[in-house]
């Protein structure tokens, strides 16, 4: 019972610095928001209400329960790669810290453009379509994961990027410049960055990736970088985008319905394959 006591009041106290934590940039956000759209940013502020308390509820999740498997199952590959000899010895010390710092991100965005990829495959796609429901994207939408999904994220990206060696300090630096750059891209902004958008990843850019029409397959998978999305052809960015957001699949709007979908799609093709069984096969 003390055990429980304490693990509870540890994840409280995780959840409670989370959520400071996102207080700075929520409020960036909402200046931007408003200072791009004046009233009308109030008025998508509000049809988005019912997504953003989702997103909440699917962050506090995160944070309480799913953020200490997250850190057995990183030590665990830390362990595993120092022991079988797997990480290159390469000297970043040579370099000036900036340089190991913006290339750290760099291949951090290069290992998640390959990722999320990955995710949008038909088997993977179910748990990283709660990522996409939103209808009314906002930046919140960056912290709309299923468990699933986020512990795959976390693990893949933090295990490739120890693998080349970087120390632990760059890591942080690339999972920080990630996370909250990551957020901003999913305010509802017009932004193209005109000449820049061949280099960076624009919130218009990030917006064609969530078009309900895209689901499943899709287009501007970098995070920060889009050259990677150039160099291998699923950069699109026609303009800013003003088509329609979301998924086709009806996975329901609150927070139980998006934690029981990929339960629910696994269930639906395992009937389907029972089904489609041609009669007398052998089970």
């Amino acid at each position: 019972m003390e055990h429980a006591a304490t693990f509870l009041t540890a994840r409280l106290e995780a959840l409670w610095a989370a959520l400071s934590g996102l207080a700075l940039p929520a409020l960036i956000f909402a200046a931007i928001a408003l200072a791009a759209g004046g009233v009308e940013a109030l008025r998508k502020a509000r049809a988005a209400a019912g997504e953003v308390r989702t997103n909440a509820i699917l962050f506090a999740l995160d944070i309480v329960f799913v953020t200490p498997l997250l850190v057995l199952l990183l030590a665990a590959s830390g362990a595993f790669i120092q022991r079988h000899g797997l990480s290159l010895d390469l000297d970043w010390g040579a370099l000036p810290v900036w340089a190991v710092g913006l290339t750290a991100v760099f291949a951090g965005d290069f290992i998640g453009y390959w990722r999320h990829r990955l995710e949008h495959v038909a088997a993977l796609w179910p748990a990283h379509a709660i990522h996409h429901s939103d209808t009314c994207m906002t930046w919140t939408t960056g912290v709309r994961f299923h468990p699933f999904n986020r512990v795959t994220t976390a693990l893949i990206d933090t295990s490739f990027l120890a693998m080349l060696g970087f120390p632990p300090w760059a890591l942080v630096v690339n999972g920080l410049v990630r996370h909250y750059y990551g957020l901003f891209i999913h305010m509802d902004l017009p932004w193209t960055y005109g000449p820049l958008r061949r280099v960076f990843v624009s919130p218009a850019m990030h917006r064609w990736h969530h078009v309900r029409d895209a689901e499943g397959g899709g287009v501007n998978f970098a995070t920060v970088f889009s050259v990677f999305d150039q160099a291998f052809a699923t950069y699109y960015v026609p303009g800013p985008c003003t088509a329609p957001l979301g998924v086709r699949d009806a996975i329901g709007r609150g927070a139980l319905a998006q934690l029981a979908w990929p339960f629910q799609a696994a269930w639906a093709w395992l009937t389907s394959r029972r089904v489609a069984r041609p009669a007398g096969a052998a089970e």
